[in-house]
């Protein structure tokens, strides 16, 4: 059974993996791979921010806690790919699936860190 992440969870995360994703990655006994990639990708939103959203989650308004979905997921699948290519057509398939989540892992993380978004968090 997976022990899902505060921001997102293993289905989230092999969403954005893509079809291609190892069956190393997504099998049902590699839940350990997922906890591990979804657990670093929360702490690195959180210390990259500066700002601790895992303790803030439960007060955390709908909009914020889809943000932190994507962030997470995104590094999340970007772990896992970059993990193991093995299932992807070619090398080149599973870069541009990596280049494409880390944009998205970008804005998400650069709407985070702003001071306004922690201001209408903590007024919400």
């Amino acid at each position: 059974m997976a022990d899902d992440g505060i921001f997102c969870d293993q289905p989230a995360m092999l969403r954005k993996c893509g079809a291609n994703i190892s069956a190393v990655i997504s099998g049902d006994a590699t839940f350990v791979y997922s906890n591990d990639f979804i657990s670093q990708a929360e702490s690195e939103i959180n210390t990259t921010t500066r700002y601790n959203w895992s303790d803030a989650y439960a007060a955390l308004n709908v909009d914020v806690k889809s943000v932190l979905t994507q962030a997470a997921s995104n590094l999340a699948a970007i772990y896992a790919i970059s993990y193991d290519m093995s299932g992807f057509t070619t090398r080149g398939e599973a870069e541009d699936m990596i280049n494409i989540l880390r944009d998205a892992y970008l804005r998400a993380v650069a709407i985070l860190r702003q001071d306004q978004v922690k201001t209408f968090v903590q007024g919400a």
